[in-house]
C-alpha cells in the first residue's frame, strides 16, 4: 500500500517520509494539489496537509475521498479549532491531526486505518460487480462474470481458454476464439475507464489466463 504525503515545507516532508520510509511503509511525496492530482491514483492512504501553496487541503480530501471511497484520509494542520477539524472530518478526512505531530502518534494512526484499508479485490456475486480494492465498483456483463468468477476460485493459477469457453456453456470447436480476446480487451479498458485501476489478469501464453491479486468472493 502506497502512502501518499501531501506537504507543502518540504522540511517537514523529508522528516516524515524519510521516518514512515524507515519503518518499512511505502511513501510517495508531493508539495502541492497539483502534485497531488498527479498521484492520487496510487494512494491507498493520504496524509494530507490542509494550507497548500496552490489550493486547499480541503479540497484534496474531497477528491480523494470520491476517487477513492476505501482509502484513509489524514488531515495533518497547524490550525487545530474546531471549524478546521469538523470541515476537514466532514469532507471525508478519517483522523485530523494536530503540528506538531509526533511521528510516533502518526504511525500509530496509521496503522490503525491500514486495518480496514482494503487491498484485495471483491466479486459481489449477487450484484455482479467487481470491487477494486479502492471500493470503486465496475458493473459486469454475464460473461465477464462468468470469466472473473472462475478465475478468482484459484488466483494466480492459470485456466484455460477452453474451461472458459465450457463455463460460458459454449462448444470449444465452434467457439469464435476472437469473441473472448475482443470481451478480455473490453473489460480491461472498462477497469482503467471507470475504476482507474488496471485489471489484474494476466494472459498465460500457452495456458490461458490467471488473476494476479488477492480476490474475494463475496
Amino acid at each position: 500500500m502506497n502512502i501518499l504525503l501531501v506537504e507543502d515545507s518540504a522540511e517537514l516532508r523529508e522528516e516524515i517520509s524519510a521516518f514512515l520510509s524507515r519503518r518499512g511503509w511505502s511513501v510517495l511525496c508531493a508539495g502541492s494539489l497539483q502534485e497531488f492530482e498527479a498521484l492520487m491514483d496510487q494512494a491507498g492512504l493520504a496524509i494530507i496537509d490542509i494550507m497548500l501553496p496552490d489550493g486547499s487541503g480541503f479540497d484534496a480530501i474531497t477528491r480523494l475521498r470520491q476517487a477513492s471511497p476505501g482509502a484513509g484520509i489524514i488531515a495533518l494542520s497547524a490550525r487545530g479549532s474546531s471549524d478546521y477539524v469538523v470541515q476537514g472530518l466532514h469532507d471525508g478526512a478519517d483522523h485530523y491531526l494536530v503540528k506538531p505531530v509526533k511521528l510516533i502518534e502518526l504511525e500509530a494512526v496509521i496503522v490503525s486505518l491500514s486495518r480496514r484499508v482494503p487491498t484485495s479485490w471483491t466479486l459481489q456475486s449477487g450484484a455482479r460487480q467487481l470491487i477494486s480494492p479502492r471500493g470503486l465498483a465496475l458493473q459486469l456483463s454475464r460473461n465477464e462474470f462468468t470469466l472473473v468468477q472462475l478465475l478468482a476460485e484459484r488466483p494466480g493459477v492459470p485456466v484455460s481458454r477452453r474451461a472458459i469457453v465450457q463455463a460460458y456453456g459454449e462448444q470449444w470447436l465452434s467457439y469464435d476464439q476472437r469473441r473472448m480476446d475482443t470481451l478480455i480487451s473490453r473489460l480491461r479498458k472498462r477497469c482503467r475507464d471507470t475504476l482507474n485501476d488496471d485489471l489484474p489478469l494476466k494472459t498465460e501464453h500457452g495456458e490461458g489466463y490467471s488473476f494476479t491479486a488477492p480476490i474475494v468472493v463475496a
